[in-house]
């Protein structure tokens, strides 16, 4: 099934792109997702556990993904 992994900021530019199309097999979650970006070039700005949000709503690391499915890369936020 193909995903669509959207990243803001850091995780962008680390990456060198705002989003990708990823391949992962039926039944996979947000947590086998994110090991697959963590193998990508780039990707050591990933946190352990960084916030993710599916199809825009903020989702666990044992969330179950389907195909088409959104999932953004949240990075952590400053300011005051």
């Amino acid at each position: 099934m193909t995903v669509t992994v959207l990243l803001f900021a850091s995780y962008a530019d680390a990456l060198g792109s705002s989003a990708l199309q990823l391949d992962l097999p039926p039944g996979s979650t947000v947590r086998e997702l994110v090991n697959r970006v963590r193998a990508l070039g780039g990707a050591e700005r990933l946190p352990p556990s960084p916030m993710v949000a599916v199809n825009e709503r903020y989702a666990t690391s044992e969330r179950i993904l389907g195909a088409g499915d959104e999932v953004a890369l949240i990075p952590p936020v400053a300011g005051g």
